[in-house]
């Protein structure tokens, strides 16, 4: 069992599920059982159904808008379009100007809201649908994101130009060391759209309140930051929006921005009913943002025992229609660009351009997975030039206590990336699997070999992503906790706006509690409106930021417990422990009950993380982030060389997450992460031909699934962060971004292929690039 965690105040109880510890989830049973109400579950007896009109194409002007055959269709009772809007037309993530509610006079991407309709029953919904009638003057789209960086005014599908960012990054002078470098790789790499690919559609219930307002019941990742674009597109003030964290069936960040929940709200109080909205399959991939794709070029030079000395770098990235959260995740990307490694002289050039592709925005790993892939198999190309192997060229380069990023931010935490390496590097590869059993090959039970032409890859891949916002961003989180005696029992319930999303705050939560204030039973209330805001479930930083909020109510709820018993006891040496407070001399002087009697302790608290900085708009420079967090993976692959066909054998991973919280909750982050990461390496992409989405279902965009996940080997270090609560590192992002390189390098080992874009597709293997 790990050892409890003790700060001034307090003793934690082993035992009790506290920090440390791995009790069980209070919403796993009810998710294994098929049991827990997701957003796509709520009812309402009297409920419409709302449905969206989305444009076919991906660049056009309307020309005109018909809605009264769908109006006059029985059961329908709304049809709405921009006109109805009734307050501000426009919303946006990142400023309030960015996209359209409903398409005003043109429409820029495919699968965009252009109408809305609510009716009787969900079919009438789509009938009615069909039978709008919108007059559209098609437009040649604009998909090339490097034509448009060569030309951003001319093709610019917003107003605003063709870039949506430009930063870049300069360190020492790169020319001058071109001259002295021994050895020089280049490359040229692609990353593909990715999907977040959640289980749960985008889904949610507007009800109209009695105040004038009304009551939201969404799944989404951030609240308050919903609540902030909604409320002018309703012209309603904010505190006549209500809103409750429905039932989330994951996120990884394709839930930041809007779906449904402005739609949903005028549509109940269009028709003064409630209106369900949730998305079929087909619909949510046009329904949400996805991974950035990107386009990079890479020039490496060493000297000839492989020191690196220059990097010089370009990354442009395809934000699609709309800017959602690009700028940031182009400032992820250009401060990460070339890894945790200590390279003297740096030129990156990072470009977020506008483009009539699919919109992109947030997924788990922010910017920093495109480069990851990019910067690991430029490491792997220089080891081979230097003639290093893989993890001693790494090694080699490693930053560590002490070491500038890429902006000049001194990593000041413990990184102990070189001995994460050796770590890897000892743990014992998996053995031969048995070719008798086609459970083990490369393409199964599909009997496509039985052996023959199987040749087994070793690679590695190391990742670094940032925790927590960054660049200047005021980060926090608000959390209230109350202790009362209810039922003869000391009980806390604590509240958030935080967002459980899958990922385990709500396990989370209740440890830091129990941890800080000695008692058993916690509740953790629904996720609302009604307190503070607590940020977006992303960046890794909920265990970080509403742990921290929860732990600083916590305190301050038990130091006015300990106020308490210390007039009751007429001592001061007073500490809370499993329920009871005891004496730091020894001996327990009474129960929690025993004080509180009929007190209720209520204590609200805001919690910052240190602060950050801009990145230079000229030179890249600034202390950016508050945390970085380290994760290397070694992959084992069999390829059938000869019909390009990949099993993943095994993962293994290192990581530092600073202090285990939880263990089972980081060790599934892992696992997801690197599932997330193999996804990516070997399957999953959206495809797009000229703007048009060719595979939004799951028939054709294909995700891991049990039978394509290996065994993994974990090996999880806690070099605790001393900034952050308990010294713990955020966990989720980082094994999404090491899984990815490794997977492919192992790949190229196997087959000879350079293999420079992701996913690796079996023509590539067969075929070569």
């Amino acid at each position: 069992m790990a050892s409890p965690v003790k700060t001034p105040g307090h003793v934690a109880a082993p035992g009790l599920g506290g920090v440390g510890e791995s009790p069980l989830r209070p919403d796993g049973t009810l998710k294994v059982a098929g049991e827990f109400a997701y957003a796509s579950d709520l009812w309402m007896d009297g409920m419409l159904w709302g449905a969206t009109l989305r444009s076919p194409h991906p660049r056009a002007l309307i020309r005109s808008i018909d809605i009264g055959p769908a109006l006059a269709l029985p059961g329908v009772r709304a049809v709405l379009t921009h006109e109805d809007v009734p307050g501000r037309k426009m919303f946006g993530i990142d400023h309030a100007e960015d996209q359209p509610v409903l398409a005003i006079d043109q429409v820029r991407h495919q699968g965009e809201p252009v109408a809305l309709v609510a009716a009787d029953h969900p079919e009438t919904a789509r009938r009615a649908m069909a039978r709008i009638g919108v007059d559209y003057e098609v437009l040649e789209p604009i998909t090339d994101p490097r034509a448009v960086i060569a030309d951003p005014e001319r093709l610019k599908v917003q107003d605003l130009g063709g870039i949506t960012r430009y930063q870049p990054v300069r360190v020492g002078d790169v020319d001058a060391a071109k001259v002295e470098a021994e050895v020089v790789v280049t490359g040229e790499y692609e990353v593909g759209i990715q999907d977040q690919a959640f289980l749960g559609p985008e889904s949610g219930l507007a009800i109209p309140s009695d105040d004038g307002g009304v009551d939201l019941y969404v799944s989404t990742q951030w609240i308050h930051n919903d609540l902030k674009q909604i409320a002018p597109c309703l012209g309603l003030p904010e505190e006549r929006v209500h809103m409750t964290l429905a039932g989330v069936g994951g996120a990884f960040g394709g839930r930041e921005d809007l779906s449904m929940q402005i739609h949903a709200a005028m549509l109940a109080l269009h028709t003064g009913r409630p209106v369900k909205m949730s998305y079929n399959r087909y619909e949510s991939f046009f329904g949400h943002v996805h991974r950035h794709p990107a386009l990079m070029r890479y020039e490496y030079g060493a000297t000839a025992d492989g020191r690196l000395l220059y990097a010089d770098v370009e990354i442009v990235l395809d934000g699609g229609a709309y800017t959602s959260s690009t700028k940031n995740v182009v400032g992820n990307a250009a401060s990460l660009g070339v890894g945790p490694y200590e390279i003297p002289n740096i030129r990156i050039d990072a470009y977020g351009v506008y483009t009539n592709n699919p919109p992109c925005g947030a997924m788990r790993g922010f910017g920093a997975v495109q480069a990851c892939f990019a910067y690991e198999s430029m490491m792997d190309r220089l080891g081979v030039a230097c003639g290093l192997g893989p993890v001693e060229i790494r090694r080699r380069n490693a930053v560590s206590q002490g070491s500038k990023l890429a902006t000049g931010q001194v990593i000041e935490s413990p990184a102990p990336l070189a001995d994460m390496l050796t770590r890897l590097e000892a743990m014992p590869p998996p053995p031969a699997l048995d070719p008798s059993d086609l459970r083990n090959l490369p393409g199964g039970v599909s009997q496509t070999t039985h052996g023959e032409g199987v040749v087994r890859g070793i690679g590695y891949g190391v990742g670094i992503k940032n925790i927590c916002f960054s660049e200047g961003f005021d980060d926090y989180s608000t959390a209230r906790v109350r202790l009362e005696v209810i039922g003869g029992e000391a009980t806390a319930l604590v509240h958030t706006a935080a967002a459980e999303v899958g990922q385990g705050l709500v396990t989370i939560q209740a440890q830091v509690a129990r941890t800080e204030l000695g008692v058993q039973k916690v509740t953790i209330a629904p996720a609302d409106n009604r307190v503070g805001d607590a940020g977006s479930s992303s960046a890794s930083r909920q265990s970080y930021m509403s742990g921290g909020a929860v732990k600083a109510a916590c305190e301050a709820v038990r130091a006015e417990l300990l106020a308490l018993a210390a007039r009751r006891f007429g001592r001061t040496d007073l500490a809370v422990a499993g329920g009871k407070i005891v004496s730091r001399a020894g001996g327990v002087l009474g129960t929690v009950e025993d004080v509180l009697g009929d007190t209720a302790i209520e204590e609200t608290r805001e919690y910052r993380h240190r602060p950050t900085t801009a990145m230079d708009p000229v030179t890249g420079q600034g202390r950016s982030h508050t945390q970085l967090a380290l994760c290397v993976h070694r992959a084992v692959v069999d390829v059938d060389v000869d019909l390009g066909l990949v099993k993943v054998v095994e993962l293994a991973a290192v990581q530092d997450v600073g202090k285990i919280i939880n263990r089972t909750g980081v060790e599934g982050q892992i696992h997801g992460g690197s599932a997330q990461g193999l996804g990516l390496a070997v399957m999953e992409e959206i495809v797009v031909s000229d703007g048009v989405v060719r595979n939004p279902s799951f028939t054709d965009y294909l995700i891991p699934t049990i039978l394509d996940m290996p065994p993994m080997k974990l090996d999880i270090l806690e070099n605790p962060d001393p900034e952050a609560p308990y010294g713990l590192r955020g966990a989720g992002e980082p094994p999404t971004l090491s899984s990815t390189p490794a997977i492919v390098a192992a790949i190229r080992a196997a087959t000879g292929r350079a293999l420079a874009r992701v996913p690796v597709r079996p023509e590539h293997i067969v075929q070569g690039d």
